[in-house]
């Protein structure tokens, strides 16, 4: 169940009503451009300040791309409302008799819980009596904290601080200069992370799982380079790569709001890169945004860095992450909804790429509960300027990471292999997780389910082929082109790093290589790697559906007894199969008749069965 759902919409927090053209950009200061992982006030709050407003005239809300909002802390990357919820943390099912009044009325109150004290934007008023009541919301709950990181504790001795470049709500970031080391004389960003801003065990643990990811991933090129973390009595210190180039945002305003399609698609292939990579370790970053990209030097060329992973958190392959977190018009809507995975992270990815390419934002209002209300509900409009003029496949690219449906989004995988990215420039396609889930779902599957793949699998194109043939050389087929499921582990290992150990990437892949199953050819692992709900995205789905079902009745269907199906499908006996697989068969000679076989495909999910009244 969602957070907002069953109040109607008021026009005016929707995207009905347009959102203002983009102002020019005010000079940045000249600090500003080092920022690292925490920015001081933004482009967008110094416009709101600076505006002047007529007593009883409407507020002419001229900002970018980013507004306050309780899911955002200056410099901080956002804000959250974890709740302990590592990647094996079930999820929780909420049970209400209505959706709450406001979805940022809600999240206000979990925010206050998270961070103690603390009120993010003073939005920490509680939903309910229940929501206030909350260890952590007391400014007892520090006492006893355990504040001892580990952390060397010889920061000064070895760095020099510098200026302050940003500041956020529970730190800020300076520039410094190495005194000895290798680094003697080099100038570096240290994130400053006040010991007494850490109210609460989820805050401490925030920190600590910043730097371990931080540590885990360094070593891709648009990833921000972390070097070390000290810590003393009053701070934690995170030392890392200093940036001069400025935010990507800034970079977006200094063009008028937009990039040309070829420029979009060189900042899109770095960001898709470095989250491509993540996503393979197991990470999910949580608040990707034009504010946490930038650019190493004020060079036009230079590379794009991802920065600000305080938010971030592992996720096992087949679990989901239920905590709220993230910045309100990039959030995902199954954030919203309480269950995600990696698939939030290209969700802001798409977010990102709209308003690359035509200067606004696809959800817009002027409250948060609007915002949050336009994700679940609004769609993106593509009718006004610029999208007539630019291309079907830029288009089709935002619009296959804009599905409110994640299961039909493009991985950051598939997306480098999008035709609008490969027309730019043959970018080498990096190795997808969602195969091996997707694989170890076929494995797992009745063999009337492997046959309905395989049929399906035939109607492919040629470029919807090629990403699968990029993926299976990766796994590493023999000299007559086979691969075994050995060979998704060896493949793995090579891209392995520490983080795949608390991500339990490498437990997900152990079992699936475990399983005792033939070798593939190609063919076979199409089949076993075809994504059926992304396929059924497409505007092709129904062709490729009915000549799937032409070829399957051809070579794979049958006569079929519903209890054999029930048996096929793995239900239990307590499961109402006539009820459930009746119009699955053709009563004309047994066999699975369109629908069934469509069911078929996706597989048979106990969640969406009909309830039948004893």
């Amino acid at each position: 169940m969602g957070l907002c759902h069953g109040k109607p919409i008021p026009v005016s927090e929707t995207l009905e009503e347009k959102e203002p053209p983009l102002p020019p950009p005010p000079p940045p200061p000249a600090a500003a451009t080092a920022t690292t992982a925490a920015t001081t006030t933004t482009t967008g709050e110094l416009q709101l300040q600076q505006q002047q407003q007529a007593p009883g005239t409407p507020r002419s809300w001229k900002f970018p791309f980013y507004s306050p909002s309780p899911l955002y802390f200056p410099g901080g990357g956002g804000a959250s409302s974890r709740k302990n919820s590592p990647a094996s943390t079930p999820l929780r099912i909420f049970k209400r008799p209505f959706p709450p009044p406001s979805p940022a009325k809600h999240i206000r109150a979990l925010l206050a819980r998270r961070h103690g004290s603390v009120k993010p934007n003073e939005a920490s008023i509680p939903e309910s009596p229940h929501d206030a009541d909350d260890g952590n919301n007391s400014s007892s709950a520090a006492v006893g904290l355990d504040k001892s990181f580990g952390f060397p504790r010889h920061f000064s001795g070895k760095y020099e601080l510098g200026e302050e470049v940003g500041r956020g709500h529970f730190g800020f970031t300076r520039s410094a200069r190495a005194r000895k080391g290798d680094m003697k004389g080099e100038e570096v960003a240290v994130k400053v992370i006040p010991k007494a801003k850490m109210t609460t065990a989820i805050a401490i643990e925030d920190v600590r799982r910043e730097v371990k990811i931080l540590s885990a991933l360094t070593g891709h090129k648009n990833l921000v380079q972390f070097f070390d973390a000290y810590e003393d009595e009053e701070n934690v210190y995170i030392v890392m790569e200093l940036c001069k180039g400025g935010e990507l945002l800034d970079r977006i305003l200094s063009r008028g709001g937009k990039y040309s399609e070829e420029d979009a698609k060189s900042v899109m292939v770095q960001i898709l890169s470095v989250a491509s990579f993540c996503h393979l370790q197991g990470v999910v970053h949580r608040d990707l945004k034009p504010e946490n990209f930038l650019f190493s030097s004020k060079d036009e060329n230079s590379a794009l860095k991802a920065i600000d992973f305080g938010l971030s958190d592992f996720v096992k392959p087949d679990e989901r992450l239920n905590d709220i977190v993230g910045s309100a018009y990039y959030v995902a809507p199954e954030v919203l909804h309480r269950s995600y995975g990696t698939e939030a992270d290209m969700w802001s990815i798409g977010v990102i790429a709209y308003i690359l390419l035509c200067g606004s934002r696809p959800f817009w209002a002027r409250t948060e509960s609007g915002i949050f209300r336009a994700v679940l509900k609004a769609e993106p409009s593509f009718e006004e300027a610029p999208w007539p003029s630019l291309s079907a496949e830029a288009k089709d690219f935002v619009k296959r990471l804009l599905n409110k449906d994640y299961r039909k989004r493009m991985t950051a995988s598939q997306a480098l292999g999008h035709p609008w990215i490969q027309d730019f420039q043959e970018v080498k396609i990096p190795l997808d997780i969602m195969i091996y889930k997707l694989v170890k779902s076929y494995i797992c599957s009745s063999s009337l389910r492997k046959s309905a793949l395989r049929a399906l699998a035939k109607t492919l194109t040629i470029p919807q082929l090629s990403y699968l043939r990029e993926q299976f050389s990766l796994l590493g087929p023999n000299k007559t082109g086979y691969i075994s499921l050995q060979n998704f582990k060896t493949a793995l290992m090579k891209y392995s790093t520490e983080a795949m150990k608390d991500s339990k990437v490498l437990d997900f892949v152990n079992l699936v290589s475990s399983f005792q199953y033939r070798k593939l050819d190609f063919e076979e692992f199409v089949a076993a790697s075809i994504s059926v709900h992304q396929l059924e995205a497409l505007d092709t789905w129904d062709q490729h559906a009915r000549r799937g079902y032409e070829l399957f009745e051809k070579d794979g269907n049958r006569p079929i007894m519903i209890e054999e199906l029930a048996s096929e499908l793995g239900l239990g006996p307590s499961v109402p199969v006539h009820v459930v697989l009746q119009d699955w068969i053709r009563h004309s000679d047994g066999k699975l008749s369109f629908l069934g076989f469509v069911k078929l495909l996706h597989g048979v999910s106990l969640r969406f069965m009909p309830r039948v009244s004893s």
